[in-house]
């Protein structure tokens, strides 16, 4: 939940348009403020029922296709000579093989809720002056929003841009995601093998806490440039396209908004990285552990 309340402010800051400003915190706020005033309480979370129904999925497939590629990597290259553990090498390849998989999965939950995130037209009352007859008639009108829901989401867009318009920046999620979860599971294994005491086998839980949560914040923190771009691919094309692509978007941004686009909210991108990895990878843990009666 706390991710999609701050995804709702972050999506709108970097899709550029209403939401920019001067300087970071100031920016921040006064995009939180506006949305406040446009969307009331509930734009803060729009898109929310969607990642929230398929986080557990996501999290759940990411992990296990890691756990997985790491095994098969590690029989690949040792056999069964006796070899003790992953080398980082191999750590690196298995978390490059989770972000091929996963952005298949990843890339229309994000595109649906980045469209519904987006949507500042709220259904409110507008006036239409009509002039007729020596006298001006006011005529109600109720302005609808573009997505009624996820659902309404994902089949207007596959009614309008087909199943390559859920597929909308995928390629600049490769290049978030693929070096992403480098950045996420080396540091988390580096960081158990630093804290484990000697003599013990495996870290306790409050080192897999730590260490989860130190490399949730350097993966998040270091993803947020290509993330800005994969957020204004995904938004475009629902009123106009403005991006021919990855870079093109690139070179349009910078043109317009200088260096610093590419590092908007990557501060808060750290900041909430750490209670939502320490949270997973602790989760992660106990669940082997209770699988395996330990």
């Amino acid at each position: 939940v706390l991710r999609c309340f701050h995804c709702g402010v972050c999506q709108r800051a970097r899709c550029g348009g209403l939401y920019r400003s001067l300087c970071g915190v100031w920016h921040r706020s006064l995009c939180g403020v506006m949305q406040w005033s446009r969307c009331e309480v509930a734009g803060f979370f729009k898109g929310l029922s969607f990642p929230l129904a398929s986080i557990a999925v996501y999290n759940s497939v990411a992990l296990g296709v890691y756990g997985n590629a790491q095994r098969f990597i590690c029989q690949y290259r040792y056999g069964d000579n006796g070899h003790r553990g992953p080398a980082l090498s191999d750590v690196a390849a298995a978390s490059a093989v989770v972000g091929l998989v996963t952005v298949g999965f990843g890339a229309p939950v994000d595109l649906v809720k980045i469209r519904l995130q987006m949507q500042t037209l709220s259904a409110r009352p507008a006036k239409l002056n009509l002039v007729g007859a020596g006298a001006i008639h006011s005529l109600a009108l109720n302005e609808q929003p573009l997505y009624r829901g996820p659902v309404h989401c994902i089949s207007r867009i596959l009614r309008n841009e087909g199943i390559v318009g859920l597929y909308r920046g995928v390629g600049a999620m490769y290049l978030r995601d693929v070096p992403g979860y480098c950045l996420y599971f080396v540091p988390y294994m580096l960081l158990c093998d630093w804290m484990t005491p000697v003599g013990s086998t495996a870290p306790n839980l409050f080192c897999v806490w730590l260490a989860g949560g130190v490399a949730g914040s350097i993966s998040w923190g270091t993803a947020t440039p290509m993330d800005v771009v994969k957020s204004r691919l995904q938004a475009d094309g629902v009123s106009e396209t403005r991006y021919k692509g990855i870079v093109h978007c690139i070179q349009q941004s910078y043109q317009k908004e200088g260096l610093n686009v590419f590092f908007k909210g990557a501060f808060v991108n750290a900041i909430r990285g750490f209670p939502m990895s320490a949270a997973m990878f602790l989760g992660y843990e106990l669940a082997l552990k209770a699988l395996r009666g330990q």
